[in-house]
């Protein structure tokens, strides 16, 4: 077997969205319309440029529906790139290709490979001494075991498997392919190239079984570095596996602990520091920042009543930063001092600090999932936008918060 590289990106969703941003800008949603088709080039970049044999693409490359046929005509025309640089692609349909009816018909130059719904295939690449193996998705909703049929691993090859999968139940994503990691560990491939999970995980190393994250992140639960895996192989054995950045706008959560500020302008101070790491971060990216603020303070009453004055001054601080640099949101997630131990006797104060326990109950947000379920089900299927539940399930909880704080206060003020 010979030294070889290859990629392994998952989740492209070419053409979605950014969610968040448009309700708030359309200039600034305008300007990053486009981010999910340059990621993805800067993707086809890093797999020319790294001279690699083959990427291997494990599923949701489209976001269900296109919203024009230019998204599958864009695709299309970068395989042709990678067929120009002499490079294969070996690529799954996932749970929202499968929603798409002209995925699966898209005309792809022959350098690229789509794995069949019907039943796991393996193509080999006799040259490198690897076998590839894959299954695309029948259909959206596939609650079976698929990696149980993949065949097992031969010695004669490094074995890839490529499985859009949430193995071992990943929270926050649907349990589409489910499976285990000791199922995937004791199949005898050596490497699996998964896909659906939005972050990058390694869950095993011997042998590896990697999640590379989504391209770009689409809304502030999709933050922090997003792209590919670059892997290594010399002698059928990974020698090197390192994720590279490719996303071209950066989502981040800016926590600003104010607990020691003693006034408004010490709390513009803080955030203003914490917007400036988070410009540090970005690297040079569009940044999309949620900026939360924390901490035990006396200003806990009077951030509230400003919030939409604060939200303006948080923007202004971003704006000096760089023209590229948007608040997504503010949130106040401070406490009056004491607000966690009983030392607050009124109602207000007392229902204040039900809220705030309730609100981190992890029973809570269980209960929310599971009632957004059962909302969904009785959805149309053209109606059940995974970002929309996505949006309900961050928005929810703050907006109830805020809205109660609201009420408590209003009942006070009036009975003054």
């Amino acid at each position: 077997m010979s030294r070889f590289r290859f990629v392994h990106a998952a989740d492209l969703h070419l053409d979605s969205p950014l969610l968040g941003l448009s309700q708030r800008s359309r200039q600034f949603a305008a300007r990053i319309d486009d981010a999910s088709r340059r990621a993805f080039d800067n993707l086809i970049d890093l797999t020319i440029d790294e001279e690699c044999a083959f990427i291997v693409i494990a599923g949701d490359l489209f976001d269900g529906k296109w919203r024009d046929y230019r998204t599958g005509l864009f695709f299309a025309d970068r395989m042709r790139r990678l067929k120009s640089a002499n490079i294969r692609a070996f690529v799954i349909l996932g749970n929202h290709d499968a929603e798409n009816r002209f995925a699966s018909r898209l005309e792809l130059s022959e350098n690229v490979h789509v794995f069949s719904s019907k039943k796991p295939e393996t193509i080999c690449i006799d040259e490198l001494g690897v076998a590839i193996h894959g299954r695309s998705f029948p259909q959206r909703d596939v609650l079976d075991n698929l990696a149980l049929a993949y065949p097992k691993g031969d010695d004669r090859y490094f074995d890839i498997g490529v499985l859009h999968t949430a193995c071992d139940g990943r929270p926050g994503h649907a349990s589409y392919a489910p499976c285990t990691m000791q199922q995937l560990a004791n199949h005898g491939y050596d490497y699996w190239a998964l896909g659906h999970v939005h972050r990058h995980e390694i869950l095993n190393d011997s042998p590896y079984i990697v999640y590379p994250g989504n391209l770009q992140g689409r809304q502030v639960r999709e933050s922090g570095p997003k792209g590919g895996v670059l892997v290594t192989v010399d002698e059928g054995k990974v020698t090197e596996i390192e994720h590279r950045a490719l996303d071209v706008v950066r989502w981040l959560i800016a926590d600003t602990n104010i607990s020691e500020a003693v006034n408004l302008e010490a709390v513009q101070g803080l955030i203003r520091e914490s917007l400036a790491i988070c410009s540090d971060a970005a690297g040079g990216r569009s940044i999309a920042v949620r900026v939360r603020l924390i901490g035990e303070t006396a200003l806990h009453g009077n951030l509230l009543k400003k919030h939409s004055e604060m939200y303006e001054e948080v923007q202004t601080l971003a704006a000096d930063i760089s023209p590229d640099f948007w608040i997504e949101r503010l949130e106040i997630d401070t406490a009056e001092p004491g607000l966690t131990t009983p030392t607050d006797p009124t109602i207000a104060g007392r229902i204040k600090s039900i809220i705030h326990t309730l609100a981190a109950d992890p029973s809570y947000a269980a209960s929310l999932e599971a009632k957004l379920t059962e909302i969904r089900s009785k959805m149309p299927a053209a109606a059940r936008a995974e970002e929309l539940f996505d949006s309900l399930r961050e928005s929810i909880p703050q907006r109830a918060l805020e809205l109660a704080v609201t009420v408590i206060e209003a009942r006070e003020a009036s009975a003054r």
